[in-house]
């Protein structure tokens, strides 16, 4: 680069005069990382985060000070809200009005801090979320809290500083003879950095203060036997001594705090009263979330909301229940699904010497308090003795003129004017300049009339008094028990009981599965995706051959293809046709009626339109190992463990990679040394164990399962476990048996397989089939149009491979069979209804219903039905 060039770069750099001022040119990063550093400290420093010493932000501290000031104590009378908030934005908080009327009706709400520091008169605003009234129709006043925190600030016990434009001086911090960081706590959100403090008891903190004073060594586990953890205005009930304590020694953590309820029982129905809410909830917000839930069913057993709180008797929120609701259930719902259990975060930031943020623990807070308490005794006592000792510099002058009366009178009278009296007194007395003048400042009658004994005694008492604050500041023992005595007196003043109780039991995450009781199940759906779940004694047992009950209204052009037994707590996975798999809990299924058609799955799951599902599962908590093996229309099996699925959520996940034109059509659980066992509609089965497909990962394709003939299709895929007893088939007819399981023999994977049962026109084509073990009980048999019947097995005959079978079920026209489900023996009772467990927690009830190890249902791909048909 040239010269001139270099210079013209240097030319650009320099500074250049014009008619507004010198411009300076800076390279924008360096201007922009200055300016946000300033900004940012700006905020942290003088606006967001509190002073560990006395509490306050620098605008609460400003409305304190004017309002001290302005002489508004607690015997004055209230003044104008708009007042003093003028006062406050044009002597020392140069920001908008609105955000002092804010930080002043504040302190003044009873909901929101512990012990209020301002008494307010008019409307403050609400638990509601209302406002404060217009500024100019409020009034306040302090309160004695306040003067507590205020008291000893004319003694030169805490440093002053400019106000914003250099014509007044504020203070730096207060005083504080109360910890009101702890009592009332704080909330702040500055640059990067934010602070979230609870309110505590002032009995409890103080008492806390007086341990650390005298055991300056105790450990937060002494600590924690005094101050119980947070106390909120609002009350509520908080949860997990282990949390509180992680929260009070680290400074950051979380306490789960509930609102308090009562269950009233009454002859015919229940209710719900409410009367304490977890601190700072909105109680309109969370009368109207209850209202939502409610009509969104997501609440169901409620019949009336009421607001009743009022004044005199504080919150009261009435929830009426529904004749045979469960008023348990439905208050673990209330937690569980509203405001009525929150969580509040400790994170103890504040600043250390007004200037330093840092996250504090609860032994720090409270030796900061104590350090400043210090400082402010010995400050006190060092004004004291100079104003002491200034008063005796003032009588020991008062003294020399009461012995030199008249000569200090004749002398005053000869003067020409005070500066010659002053010189001679001086001169001929040896008085000080303060001597002298305060000789002057007395009229010459009060000169005469001084009380020689008056003198004598109050110089006594002063040298008395300068020599105790003397020994107060040589002696830092005595500096601690006027802390101590003060700190005592202020709880004798200020005490209240505690209104949050704390319970030492973790409530832990609460999620909505503990509060659902444990319950049997079916779960039914439709060639049209509409699913439903009911009772699991729906469908009682039949003889064989009977013609069922209407299982389900189905559209003219719908008809069910499967039946599943679940718990009410267990996932229910949707293996769709494209080869996709999503999951939901069984009571996210909306409970309905035998008769009622169901709820679209599209609404309880991310389904595309023209997916179909075609398999369901059962995925018990507690039964979660094995594999899922895939069989596809085309023949291609795949094995994936079960591992692979545990975070599928209602958004779906790839399960199988299908080939162009094939559709995945049977999902079944093993246990990784089963026998497979694949059906046609032609009536043909092949039996191979499960390894020959070896395990694969959920996007892969699979391997060929079972070679098909002509126009012959898999109209099931099923395992045998150990302990497999008989096959189970039924045709579209009705007609179905039991087969040995020693009449079929293994072959390996890929093969055309052996025939199960004689088909003829009068049979129909198969329809379905299934695996018995010992624990099997009852068939549940589907038809197209709906029908449901359930036989007990043991009434199914067992014949041979080449008999067709008996009648298991009458169609009628043409209605079909298009499912065969099998159900366990092994039912257990559900857990006691109308416990409300704790939080996080349920009874650990076995699951109601166990399935043999293929009852996971599978469905029929719709286009497979309609060919069988």
């Amino acid at each position: 680069m040239s010269n001139e060039a270099n210079g013209q770069d240097l030319k650009k750099n320099l500074p250049e005069q014009t008619n507004f001022g010198v411009i300076r040119p800076r390279q924008i990063h360096d201007e922009m990382s200055e300016s946000y550093l300033d900004y940012a400290m700006s905020v942290i420093v003088a606006r967001a985060l509190p002073d560990v010493r006395d509490g306050l932000k620098p605008v609460q501290r400003r409305i304190l000070y004017v309002m001290r000031e302005m002489g508004l104590s607690t015997n004055s009378k209230h003044q104008k809200c708009a007042k003093i908030v003028g006062q406050v934005m044009g002597l020392y908080h140069p920001h908008g009005d609105s955000s002092i009327y804010e930080a002043l009706a504040r302190m003044a709400q009873w909901w929101s801090l512990r012990m209020p520091l301002v008494n307010g008169q008019g409307n403050f605003g609400s638990m509601d979320g209302d406002p404060a009234a217009a500024m100019r129709y409020t009034e306040a006043k302090l309160v004695s809290a306040t003067e507590a925190l205020l008291a000893d600030i004319d003694k030169d016990t805490v440093d002053f500083q400019d106000n914003y434009d250099g014509t007044h001086k504020e203070p730096v911090v207060l005083p504080a003879r109360l910890p009101n960081l702890l009592i009332n706590g704080s909330q702040g959100i500055a640059v990067g950095l934010a602070t979230n403090i609870p309110p505590h008891n002032v009995g409890e903190i103080i008492d806390g203060l007086l341990l650390l004073q005298e055991k300056p060594e105790a450990d937060i586990d002494e600590l924690i036997d005094l101050i119980k953890g947070p106390d909120f205005p609002t009350g509520g009930i908080a949860y997990g001594q282990n949390d509180i304590k992680e929260a009070l020694s680290t400074g950051r953590g979380r306490v789960v705090v509930r609102g308090r309820a009562e269950i009233q029982e009454e002859k015919n129905r229940n209710r719900i009263i409410i009367n304490e809410l977890p601190y700072q909830t909105n109680k309109a917000t969370f009368v109207t979330h209850i209202a939502d839930l409610v009509k969104s069913k997501k609440i169901e057993g409620i019949s009336d909301l009421r607001d009743e709180s009022d004044q005199k008797d504080g919150v009261r929120v009435v929830v009426e229940l529904k004749v045979g609701a469960m008023a348990s259930k439905i208050l673990n719902q209330l937690y569980e699904l509203t405001e009525l259990q929150s969580v509040v975060h400790y994170n103890l930031v504040a600043l250390i010497d007004g200037i330093q943020p840092r996250l504090l623990n609860i032994i720090e807070v409270l030796s900061e308090f104590l350090a400043h308490r210090i400082t402010i005794v010995t400050r006190r006592t060092e004004y004291d003795l100079k104003i002491a000792q200034a008063r005796a510099h003032i009588l020991e002058g008062l003294k020399i003129a009461l012995d030199h009366l008249d000569a200090i009178i004749k002398l005053i009278r000869a003067s020409k004017d005070r500066d010659e009296a002053k010189s001679e007194l001086k001169k001929q007395f040896e008085l000080s300049e303060l001597q002298a003048n305060a000789i002057l400042d007395m009229r010459l009658s009060q000169l005469a009339n001084l009380e020689r004994q008056r003198i004598y005694d109050e110089y006594d008492a002063i040298m008395k008094l300068i020599a105790d604050l003397e020994d107060i500041l040589a002696k830092p023992a005595r500096i601690q028990k006027i802390i101590k005595d003060e700190l005592l007196e202020m709880k004798t003043k200020f005490n209240v009981e505690r209104k949050t109780e704390i319970r030492p039991e973790a409530l832990g995450q609460m999620t909505a599965i503990d509060l659902i009781p444990e319950e049997s199940v079916l779960i039914s759906l439709t060639r049209g995706n509409y699913v439903k779940r009911l009772p699991a004694d729906t469908y009682k047992s039949q003889q064989r051959g009977g013609k069922g009950v209407i299982g389900m209204q189905t559209r003219e052009d719908d008809a069910v293809v499967d039946i599943v037994f679940a718990s009410t707590h267990d996932d229910i996975m949707f293996f769709t046709d494209a080869g996709r798999v999503f999951t939901i809990k069984a009571y996210e299924i909306p409970a309905s009626s035998r008769q009622s058609k169901g709820v679209a799955l599209p609404n309880l799951i991310r389904i595309e339109a023209e997916e179909k599902v075609t398999a369901l599962i059962t995925m018990p908590d507690r039964d979660r190992a094995g594999f899922f093996f895939f069989a596809t229309k085309l023949g291609v099996v795949k094995r994936v463990a079960t591992e692979a699925f545990k975070n599928v959520r209602k958004s779906g996940v790839v399960a199988i990679g299908l080939k162009p034109k094939d559709v995945l059509l049977w999902v079944k659980r093993t246990s990784g040394k089963d026998e497979i066992a694949q059906m046609t509609k032609n009536g043909q089965v092949i039996l191979y164990n499960e390894s020959e497909a070896r395990a694969m990962g959920r996007s892969a394709s699979g391997v060929r399962g079972m070679r098909l003939k002509g126009d012959d299709e898999i109209i099931e895929t099923t395992v045998l476990a150990e302990g497999s007893e008989a096959i189970c088939v039924i045709s579209k007819n009705g007609i179905g048996k039991k087969v040995d399981v020693r009449k079929f023999r293994n072959q390996h994977r890929g093969g055309s397989g052996i025939r199960i049962a004689k088909l003829t026109p009068k049979t129909g084509l198969l329809a379905g089939g299934t695996v018995i073990n010992k624990q099997s009980k009852d068939l549940i048999i589907v038809s197209d149009s709906g029908q449901v019947i359930r036989i007990p097995i043991a009434s199914v005959k067992k014949l041979s491979r080449q008999a067709s079978g008996v009648i298991l079920m009458r169609s009628s026209g043409s209605d079909k069979v298009v499912s065969l489900t099998v159900v366990d023996n092994e039912v257990e009772e559900a857990p006691d209804e109308g416990k409300v467990f704790p939080a996080g927690k349920n009874k650990n009830h076995q699951s109601p219903s166990t399935l043999m190890m293929n009852s996971e249902f599978s469905s029929r791909d719709s286009k497979a039905i309609t060919n069988n048909s």
